[in-house]
């Protein structure tokens, strides 16, 4: 995967107020960690940040910083993408993580399962394709890191699956997860319930609970049986 450069803007703005003057100008307030500096503030132009994540969607992203104050060219770095935070109501992107990283350096990441084909059980017995592991954890050098796993599903019958174990990863990525792990498998029908038939229209019976009588009466039936 090539890394995607991305001019920023060192942030010097801190605290709620600022963050939203940040975000006034259209730009989203962002973290790079990692490295030796310890955490540094940055800003992203939410435009041009949005417009690389659509092309990219579902994809891990390999961003080359250069950071900026003003015009000045401080420093650059490697980073992916750690985090992000949106608004509940809006979904407008609020905050991003960075993770700098380095090129020669592994890192683990999740990479989107994604299913290829048509399988046989849908095809001709009418299943459906259960992804139960939608993203698998691999070890890799970030220029490795795969843009998706395509998972080739057509030779599947109903009852058939796909384990882990069975994936074939590209050169030099690895994944540590369980490899009897189910990523996908085929399905039979869900079986459509039967309506019951409706009634003659006659309201069913209602059978009331038999209230029981106070201690009271009790005694009075029981003097008029004696």
């Amino acid at each position: 995967m090539e890394e995607i450069k991305l001019d920023v803007q060192i942030r010097n703005e801190i605290g709620r107020r600022k963050l939203n003057a940040v975000r006034g100008e259209d730009c989203v307030p962002a973290i790079v960690y990692g490295g030796d500096s310890g955490p540094t503030p940055i800003k992203v132009d939410r435009r041009v940040f949005e417009k690389i994540i659509r092309q990219h969607k579902g994809q891990n992203v390999v961003f080359h910083l250069n950071v900026h104050e003003g015009d000045k060219k401080l420093r650059d770095y490697s980073v992916i993408l750690k985090d992000e935070q949106f608004d509940p109501v809006s979904e407008q992107l609020l905050h991003i993580d960075f993770n700098r990283i380095s090129l020669n350096k592994e890192v683990e990441v999740y990479v989107q399962i994604v299913p290829v084909g048509e399988a046989v059980g849908v095809k001709q017995d009418g299943g459906s394709v259960d992804i139960p592991l939608k993203e698998l954890d691999v070890v890799c050098l970030p220029t490795n890191i795969p843009e998706q796993i395509s998972i080739d599903v057509t030779d599947l019958h109903i009852g058939d699956g796909i384990h882990v174990k069975d994936i074939q990863l590209p050169d030099g990525v690895i994944t540590k997860h369980d490899p009897e792990a189910l990523v996908v498998s085929v399905v039979p029908p869900m079986k459509e319930e039967v309506a019951e038939e409706e009634g003659d229209g006659q309201e069913p019976e209602v059978i009331k609970a038999k209230k029981e009588k106070p201690e009271a009466d009790k005694e009075q039936d029981n003097k008029d049986v004696s």
